[in-house]
């Protein structure tokens, strides 16, 4: 009985202090990007920060975070410096602000992993609070502005075992050597969360940045072009990553794979006539409400411009028929004259 005790113990802590989702907050995002903008813009660099918040039960919640001085160097992908100084300081004032709000883990611009950042997890993991079941995560945002989907991708430090490590045993007989494990990233879900006082803040940034030019059909097809082409990003990472495991460059993992069969087995069946049909003609008919309107819109942008035209010659036609028949009568009064002159100078020839 005690035995079963202390294993499901071991169970239920090793599951909370599983990663299971990351919430980042606009603040996080706006702060990252800012630090982004000041730092690394238009360089190779990229920023890293610490983010402060809380968790419970496995989700992570970032509520808040700072810039942290970090420099690497392009050369060595050994050599970086992180201060840990401004690091303490920091969170020593972040503490008399906000006493819950915690380190979490930390963010990098990215926008891929390197080399560097499971050394700077061992260093973050310092300024966790003792006691603290939920280890600190790493968070990637990707500032750039061509990116359609969610900006940021959420990771969690796992060990693995590497099994081809050689044994330490004779020539030619199996050996009773340990394999080597080691430290690695693995991806945890991440979703953008915000309070009722922060969506309202993002409101009010969002009616500045809005284009009141663009109509709202201009929006909605701008949302599902964007929303296609991150559906064709996602469908290429998983063509290469089935390419990477067939030419056996990556080991197979039962978990992705089952989830790419379920994809698959979720896909309607197009082969069914009844199905192609109705498509087509839903197709023809969206296509001919598009006609239409295209029409109608032309239509009536002529009327309108035909009733302006007619508008203006009647405001402005009058005064400029007067003009022409003064400046008419004056010719007429002229040609007269000197016709006149003529007739005198010849009789007096005469």
């Amino acid at each position: 009985m005690a035995t079963t005790t202390t294993t499901n113990s071991n169970e239920a802590a090793a599951s909370l202090s599983d990663v299971t989702e990351v919430t980042i907050h606009p603040l996080v995002l706006l702060s990252a990007t800012d630090h982004y903008h000041r730092v690394a813009r238009g360089t190779r660099k990229r920023a890293v920060g610490v983010l402060l918040g809380s968790s419970s039960r496995g989700a992570v919640d970032a509520t808040n975070s700072f810039a942290v001085p970090f420099e690497e160097d392009s050369k060595n992908s050994e050599v970086f410096y992180l201060d840990h100084n401004y690091l303490e300081n920091m969170l020593a004032m972040f503490r008399k602000v906000h006493a819950k709000e915690r380190v979490v883990g930390f963010y990098s611009t990215g926008p891929q992993i390197r080399s560097n950042d499971l050394r700077i997890f061992d260093l973050v993991k310092r300024f966790v609070p003792q006691g603290t079941i939920t280890p600190p995560v790493f968070v990637i945002i990707d500032v750039r502005p061509g990116r359609e989907s969610i900006p940021t991708t959420a990771y969690r430090v796992v060990e693995e075992v590497d099994s081809n490590v050689p044994a330490a045993g004779k020539k030619g007989e199996n050996g009773g050597g340990a394999a080597e494990v080691r430290k690695t990233f693995a991806h945890v879900p991440s979703l953008i969360g915000a309070m009722e006082a922060e969506e309202v803040g993002v409101e009010h940034l969002l009616r500045d940045i809005n284009d009141p030019t663009v109509s709202t059909v201009a929006n909605l097809v701008k949302a599902k072009l964007s929303g296609l082409s991150t559906l064709t990003e996602k469908l290429v990472e998983m063509k290469d990553y089935l390419t990477a495991v067939s030419n056996g460059s990556m080991k197979p993992n039962s978990e992705i794979i089952a989830n790419m069969q379920a994809i698959v087995n979720l896909l309607p069946n197009l082969n069914v006539e009844e199905l192609v049909r109705s498509m087509l003609v839903k197709n023809n008919d969206m296509h001919m409400v598009i006609y239409l309107s295209a029409l109608i819109r032309c239509v009536i942008a002529l009327h309108d411009l035909v009733l302006n035209k007619i508008a203006y010659n009647e405001e402005v036609g009058d005064g400029l028929g007067e003009v022409v028949v003064g400046k008419v009568k004056k010719v007429d009064k002229a040609d007269a004259g000197e016709e006149k002159k003529e007739d005198d100078d010849a009789k007096a020839k005469k």
